[in-house]
C-alpha cells in the first residue's frame, strides 16, 4: 500500500455526484491488490454497459467520507471512507454500477448545461433588479436578484437529482446485465439511510428539494421494486472475489488506522487471514517487528505463493531496513505478479538500498519495466533516477527525475531538469524527444499558474 499525493484538477466548486468534487491536495492510494480487485469487481458490469474491458479505472482516494464520484474521463474515484463502510464486495459493486451510470451518461459533461441553465437564470434576475433599482425600488431590486438566485440553486440541484436517478436506473440495468445481485445496492442505500438519520438530516419535501441526490428512502423504494423482480437476485458473489475484498479491507483499515484501533477492531485472538492482515501494518507502524512479521509468515504458511502476502513481507522488512532480507519475498511477489507496476517498483527500491552495486543492474530493468506500464507513478520514476545516478547516466537521471517532477506539479524543476537532460542526450534520440515533450509540458503549467496569478 503506498499513498501517493496528487492534485486533482476539477472544473466547478459544487460537490455534485456526478460532478468533478471541489478538492486539493487530494491524496491517491495506491496498492497492486486492492486496483486488482476493483478491476475484477467493475469489469462484468464494464462489459454489460457496452464497453470494452478494463476501459474504467478504479481509483481509491485517501477521504475517510462515504462517497464514490466521477469526474471527466472514465475514472470512478471510491473514498477509502466507503471501502471501510461497505461490509462485502456486491455493495460495492452496487455503488460503482452507479458511478457507471454516470459515467454512460455522459453526466460530467452534461453538467456544464445545466451550469448554463442556472446561469441564465440568475443573469435574468440580475437584469430585473437592475431595472427595478433604475426604477427607484431598492428592496424590488434585492427581491428580484435574490429570487434569481435561489431558481438558479433549485436548477442546478434539480438538473443533479434528475442525474443520480438516471444513474440509479443505469446501475441496476448494468447489475442486471452482469448477472450480479442488486441487494448489494440496496444493502449500501440503506446504511446511508441509517447515517442520515444518525446525523439528522431532514427527510422533508423541503429536504428533497435543497438536495443534489433523490432522498435515500425514494431511491430504495424505487429500486427494491426493480431489483426484487430481477433474475440476478438471488445470484451470489463468487466466494473468492468476497475473500479478496475482505482481505483487501482489512489491509486498507491496517494501513490506515491507528494502531490502537487496529488492535481493538482485530484483536489477537481472531486468527482469520483478514485480521492478521491488518495487525502486520498495526506491528509495523508501532515498529514492532517481530511481531509484523511472525502475522505475514502465519498468512505465508497457508497460501505460500500468495503474491500480496509476501509483498507486505518484504515492505515491512524493507522499511525496517533489512533490504537484503527483503529481496527474496519482494522477487518472488514481482514475479508471480508478472511484474505488476506497483510490486516492481517496491522491489526497485529494495535493490537500490542494498546498497549493492551488482544490483544496480536487475534494479533499472525491473524499474524499466514498471514505468513502462504505469508511466503515471513517480515513485517508480524517481528510484530509477536514483539507478540511472549510481550507475553515471547523469542524463537519464535528470530525464527520470523530470518524469516524476511534472506529475508531482513541480514544473519548474521539472523544466530544468528535462533541459538539462536533453543537454547531454543524443538529439532527436526517443530520450531527448521525451525531453522535449516534458519541458514544452512544464511551460504551460508555469504559464497556467501565472495567468491564475
Amino acid at each position: 500500500m503506498r499513498l501517493i499525493a496528487r492534485t486533482l484538477a476539477f472544473l466547478a466548486a459544487l460537490a455534485f455526484a456526478a460532478q468533478p468534487i471541489a478538492a486539493q491536495d487530494a491524496s491517491i492510494l495506491r496498492d497492486a491488490e486492492t486496483e486488482r480487485l476493483l478491476k475484477d469487481m467493475v469489469n462484468p458490469l464494464v462489459e454489460a454497459a457496452g464497453m470494452p474491458k478494463d476501459a474504467v479505472d478504479v481509483v481509491i482516494v485517501n477521504d475517510p467520507s462515504v462517497n464514490a464520484f466521477t469526474s471527466q474521463g472514465q475514472v470512478i474515484y471510491v473514498n477509502s471512507g466507503l471501502l471501510n463502510v461497505a461490509d462485502n464486495a456486491n455493495q460495492v459493486q452496487g455503488v460503482m454500477a452507479h458511478e457507471l451510470g454516470h459515467i454512460v451518461g455522459g453526466h460530467a459533461l452534461s453538467f456544464d448545461k445545466g451550469f448554463k441553465n442556472a446561469g441564465k437564470i440568475t443573469l435574468l434576475s440580475l437584469l430585473v433588479g437592475v431595472a427595478a433599482a433604475l426604477a427607484g425600488s431598492g428592496d424590488a431590486a434585492m427581491g428580484a436578484i435574490s429570487m434569481g438566485q435561489q431558481a438558479a440553486y433549485g436548477s442546478l440541484l434539480g438538473f443533479s437529482r434528475a442525474q443520480e436517478s438516471s444513474a440509479d436506473a443505469a446501475g441496476a440495468n448494468f447489475l442486471s446485465k452482469a448477472g450480479i445481485s442488486g441487494r448489494g445496492s440496496l444493502q449500501f442505500f440503506q446504511k446511508l439511510q441509517n447515517l442520515e438519520f444518525r446525523y439528522g438530516y431532514p427527510h422533508d419535501e423541503e429536504a428533497a428539494f435543497a438536495s443534489t441526490h433523490p432522498l435515500s428512502g425514494d431511491r430504495i423504494a424505487t429500486l427494491r421494486e426493480v431489483y426484487e423482480k430481477d433474475k440476478a437476485w438471488n445470484a451470489k458473489t463468487d466466494p473468492e472475489l468476497e475473500e479478496r475484498f475482505q482481505l483487501a479491507k482489512a489491509k486498507l483499515y491496517g494501513y490506515l488506522a491507528d494502531p490502537a484501533d487496529t488492535l481493538r477492531h482485530y484483536p489477537t485472538y481472531v486468527t482469520t487471514e483478514p485480521a492478521r492482515y491488518a495487525r502486520v501494518y498495526a506491528y509495523h507502524k508501532e515498529s514492532r517487528l517481530d511481531d509484523a512479521l511472525r502475522e505475514a509468515d502465519a498468512l505465508l504458511a497457508e497460501k505460500p505463493n500468495n503474491p500480496y502476502f509476501l509483498e507486505i513481507k518484504g515492505q515491512v522488512l524493507l522499511e525496517a531496513g533489512k533490504a537484503d532480507e527483503s529481496l527474496a519475498p519482494l522477487r518472488k511477489a514481482t514475479e508471480l505478479t508478472g511484474n505488476d507496476p506497483l510490486i516492481a517498483s517496491t522491489f526497485g527500491l529494495a535493490l537500490v538500498n542494498t546498497e549493492d552495486k551488482s544490483h544496480l543492474d536487475e534494479a533499472e530493468t525491473v524499474l524499466r519495466a514498471a514505468v513502462a506500464r504505469d508511466r503515471e507513478n513517480p515513485f517508480a520514476w524517481y528510484e530509477l533516477g536514483l539507478v540511472y545516478g549510481a550507475k553515471g547516466d547523469i542524463a537519464r537521471a535528470n530525464l527520470a527525475s523530470a518524469e516524476q517532477q511534472i506529475m508531482t506539479d513541480s514544473p519548474a524543476q521539472a523544466l530544468r531538469s528535462a533541459m538539462t537532460a536533453q543537454a547531454g542526450l543524443p538529439k532527436d534520440s526517443p530520450d531527448w524527444i521525451q525531453a522535449q515533450d516534458i519541458s514544452m509540458q512544464a511551460r504551460a503549467q508555469l504559464e497556467r499558474k501565472k495567468d491564475r496569478k
